[in-house]
């Protein structure tokens, strides 16, 4: 077994899972739901959409060969929600956040692993960087289903084992 390929392969396998869970609490909520916060200081499901969409292009755009932090990102700007957006505006950003991470993911190679990348001028091992990545996907993700279940309340369906009752 390449103990390198089947760590490339977990990987995307594990995001793959995350960003299902978060695309079927999304489904669960409506239009107005998902752009609502539930406090002052809370950020809505369509931000922490924004902010991991910024943050997925920003990392895995040239991963191997630029900073991970682009000059072109405005991380603060991520957390502002355009007056003009929408559900399918908002699902489209996600995706496309998506769609980098997982096109940088397959050009990887095992020898790849153990190469150098920058995030914020830090040097992290492509294994660091991934790992970190992850780490930061399932945070927001979990976010997005607690507030998707918060906010479906009562009429919530469980995204994994229900309680037995």
């Amino acid at each position: 077994m390449d103990l390198g390929r089947h760590y490339l392969d977990d990987v995307i396998s594990q995001i793959e899972k995350q960003k299902s869970l978060a695309d079927r609490a999304i489904a669960q909520v409506t239009d107005q739901e998902l752009f609502r916060t539930i406090d002052a200081e809370s950020n809505s499901i369509a931000i922490v959409m924004r902010h991991v969409a910024g943050n997925l292009r920003s990392r895995f755009t040239d991963f191997l060969t630029t900073d991970g932090e682009k000059p072109d990102r405005h991380r603060d700007g991520e957390f502002e929600m355009p007056a003009a957006a929408t559900r399918e505006t908002v699902v489209a950003d996600w995706d496309s956040g998506f769609s980098r991470l997982l096109a940088a993911l397959r050009e990887l190679r095992p020898e790849d692993l153990l190469r150098d990348v920058s995030i914020r001028g830090e040097r992290h091992s492509v294994v660091q960087a991934l790992d970190r990545a992850i780490t930061h996907l399932a945070y927001h993700v979990g976010q997005i289903v607690f507030l998707a279940k918060h906010l479906r309340s009562s009429t919530w369906r469980t995204l994994s084992i229900p309680k037995a009752r």
